[in-house]
């Protein structure tokens, strides 16, 4: 008995030592972030605020923000990072932080340099000899400007409730517009950062790409905020940051080859996944909207199958149909209707230098590079017929 209470308190001392750290960093933890970051059931961890009282540490529950803080005047003196907190740190900053596109990201360079200066050597070799061989695949980011400069301006701009005059360009349109904007929230959706807030040209709340702001301005006036607006609700159950306002059920099949591979990704918080007795996979997402999600079933090819809704598997055939007619040039470039060439081995009556010569009249255009490349398809079509 004495035993099981020795492992046991070995387990709670450094959870309590965690849970201390936590609550002085000052984050608005809620109780199901502690459940969540230590594996422990409620009544657990009131055991361990009950703990943390008898040992005379001063914490308050904040009804305002639904969480537990620690008292005005403490301060707990953090004990030295574990080599697998240094490691962690070090990995995140020395490997990721080249290929994820961070604010500030000189600034944690130089912070991890100086935490790394005052490691112990062993935990400083520790780390060190891992990190060779570690390595981070880049992944496209998209490239923004000043980016360090322009978050700054809207973190503070939303911290102190600022309005602001935003120049921001519309590819659509092809021109940039101003727009009055109350910031709110700054969001990584993987690819890009995006700030969101009331625009007065959207008349809405909305996000807007930061690689698109080209100029902010301080309008001079502030703004109150708006207690209705919660990240967790605006970003719904939409697939990844645009919400359309509409419900679907999707449910999608995927070849057994990539059934694993897709159904060990987390790709949203509604996935449910259904593996078949042939190895293949049927996940299921519940989505607002179906533009973001779209793309992502597209990139994936013959490879998956639409099975619901309707409407989806009619916007991806007529999505895969524009590409297909694309492939063969029935669209525009550049001004000029590009002609579908002929598949080798298929032959008009007229036979296959006669039905080059028609295309060429058809199109009435003495753009060189068109009719070059009508000559070059007529030499194949006649030397596959000999």
């Amino acid at each position: 008995m004495e035993g099981s209470l020795d492992v046991r308190a070995a387990h709670r001392i450094p959870r309590l030592l965690q849970m201390l750290t936590i609550l002085q960093a000052g984050r608005n933890c809620k109780i199901a972030d502690f459940l969540t970051t230590f594996n422990v059931s409620r009544r657990t961890f009131y055991r361990d605020l009950r703990d943390l009282r008898r040992a005379g540490i001063p914490y308050v529950y904040d009804k305002t923000d639904y969480c537990y803080k620690l008292g005005p005047g403490f301060n707990f003196v953090i004990p030295n990072l574990s080599v697998e907190e240094a490691l962690g740190l070090l990995l995140l900053v020395f490997k990721a932080q080249k290929y994820i596109n961070i604010p500030f990201g000189d600034a944690a360079l130089r912070a991890a340099h100086k935490i790394e200066g005052v490691l112990p050597a062993e935990v400083r070799k520790y780390c060190n000899t891992r990190l060779q061989h570690i390595s981070v695949k880049e992944y496209p980011q998209t490239k923004t400007e000043l980016l360090g400069k322009t978050f700054s301006q809207l973190l503070e701009a939303i911290t102190r409730q600022r309005v602001l005059d935003i120049h921001y360009y519309m590819p659509s349109k092809k021109k940039k517009a101003v727009t009055t904007l109350h910031p709110y929230h700054l969001l990584y959706d993987g690819y890009n950062w995006c700030v969101l807030g009331w625009s007065a040209l959207h008349k809405r709340v909305c996000a807007l790409k930061l690689n698109r702001i080209k100029e902010i301005n301080l309008s001079g006036k502030c703004f109150l905020e708006d207690k209705r607006f919660d990240i967790n609700d605006y970003l719904g159950r939409a697939w990844s940051v645009r919400r359309e306002g509409a419900l679907y059920n999707v449910k999608l099949w995927f070849a057994p080859d990539i059934a694993y591979s897709v159904a060990n990704v987390q790709w949203h918080r509604t996935q449910t996944v259904d593996f078949q007795d042939d190895g293949s996979v049927i996940i299921e997402f519940r989505v607002d909207g179906l533009n973001e999600i779209t793309w992502w079933i597209l990139s994936y090819g013959e490879k998956v199958r639409v099975l619901a809704p309707e409407v989806l598997g009619k916007k991806i055939a007529e999505t895969a149909k524009n590409m297909l007619r694309a492939r063969r040039g029935k669209v525009p470039a550049c001004g000029i209707q590009a002609v579908a060439l002929p598949s080798l081995g298929t032959s008009s009556a007229g036979g296959g230098g006669q039905e080059w010569k028609a295309e060429i009249r058809k199109q009435k255009t003495e753009d060189p590079s068109t009719r070059l490349r009508l000559a070059q398809g007529r030499q194949k079509s006649e030397a596959y017929r000999k």
